[in-house]
C-alpha cells in the first residue's frame, strides 16, 4: 500500500523534481567547467575537465603583469566605463521618463512613439554611419573619437535611453499624482518636486535600471571591438576576446577561464548591494506603461 502511494506521489510531483535536477544541471554544468579550468595547473581547452587532478593559481597568477595582455587595465576600463554610463544614464532617463509622465507638452505622443519604434531596430545596424560620424569626430576631438573610451560613452548613451525611459515612465505613472499637488501648493518648483519628493520614491526603478545598464556594458562586445583596436583602451569582452585568437584558443584557455571568474566580480557586488529593490522595482515598473 505504501508502495502504491509513493508510486503516486512521485507520478504527482516527483517528475518536477527530476525536471528541475536537470534544469540545474544544464546550468551549472558550464560555470563548474570554467571554474575547473580556472584551476587546471596545465591551462589548455584540450586538458580541461569537469574535476582537474590537481588545482593551482598559475592561471590567475599569469592573467597579471602580462604585458601582452594587459587584464588590469581592461578590469578597470570595464569597470569605470560601465558605472559611469550606468549612472549617467541612469539620470538621463530619469529626466526625460519624469517629463514624460508627468508634463504635458506638444509633441509628448510623438515622443514616445519615436523612443519605442527606435528600440526595434538594434543598434549595430547604425554601424556604418556610426563609422562615419565618428571618423569625422576623431580627426577633430580626439578624445572623443575612435580607440577612446570617452567616444564609446558617448555611444552607449545614445543606445540606452529609450529602454530606460520606458522602463522608469512605468515605474512614475505609479507614483500618486496628489504628491506632486500637494507639493505644487506649497510652492515647489518642478526642480525641487524631482528631487526632494518623485526621487526618494523611485529608488527600486533606479536600482534594477542602473543594474541592467551596469550589466549590459560590462558586457557588451560588438560596438567595442569596433571602437577600440589599442590595448590600453580595450575593454574586458574586446581584450579577453583577443585570448581565444587563433594562436591562444588553446593555450590560454586557463587564463581566459581564470579572467572570466574575476569578471564576474564586480556585477555580482553591484547585484548584491541592490537585490533588495530588485523584485519590487521590476514588477512595479512592469504594471503601467
Amino acid at each position: 500500500m505504501r508502495d502504491r502511494s509513493a508510486s503516486a506521489r512521485f507520478r504527482r510531483s516527483g517528475w518536477r523534481h527530476v525536471a528541475m535536477a536537470g534544469v540545474l544541471a544544464f546550468a551549472l554544468f558550464p560555470v563548474l567547467f570554467v571554474v575547473s579550468a580556472a584551476f587546471n595547473p596545465l591551462g589548455t581547452l584540450s586538458s580541461s575537465e569537469l574535476i582537474p587532478t590537481g588545482a593551482s593559481l598559475g592561471n590567475f597568477s599569469r592573467l597579471f603583469g602580462n604585458p601582452d595582455y594587459p587584464f588590469e587595465r581592461w578590469f578597470l576600463n570595464s569597470v569605470g566605463l560601465s558605472l559611469a554610463a550606468a549612472f549617467v544614464s541612469l539620470f538621463l532617463s530619469l529626466l526625460a521618463a519624469f517629463a514624460f509622465s508627468r508634463l504635458r507638452f506638444r509633441g509628448r505622443r510623438i515622443g514616445l512613439l519615436s523612443l519605442l519604434l527606435i528600440q526595434m531596430f538594434p543598434q549595430f545596424l547604425a554601424i556604418v554611419t556610426i563609422i562615419i560620424f565618428f571618423t569625422t569626430v576623431t580627426d577633430l576631438w580626439p578624445l572623443f573619437g575612435f580607440n577612446s573610451l570617452g567616444g564609446l560613452f558617448l555611444l552607449y548613451m545614445g543606445g540606452a535611453l529609450g529602454v530606460n525611459t520606458y522602463l522608469m515612465k512605468g515605474f512614475l505613472d505609479t507614483v500618486p499624482r496628489e504628491l506632486d499637488e500637494a507639493a505644487r501648493i506649497d510652492g515647489a518648483s518642478h526642480v525641487q518636486i524631482f528631487f526632494r519628493v518623485i526621487l526618494p520614491l523611485v529608488t527600486p526603478i533606479l536600482a534594477v535600471t542602473g543594474l541592467l545598464a551596469f550589466i549590459g556594458v560590462m558586457s557588451e562586445f560588438l560596438m567595442a571591438s569596433v571602437f577600440l583596436q589599442e590595448p590600453n583602451v580595450k575593454t574586458l569582452a574586446v581584450g579577453m576576446y583577443g585570448m581565444l585568437g587563433p594562436d591562444g584558443r588553446n593555450t590560454n584557455f586557463g587564463v581566459f577561464s581564470a579572467g572570466t571568474l574575476i569578471t564576474a566580480i564586480p556585477t555580482v557586488g553591484v547585484f548584491l548591494w541592490l537585490q533588495r529593490f530588485i523584485v519590487s522595482g521590476l514588477s512595479s515598473g512592469a504594471v503601467k506603461g
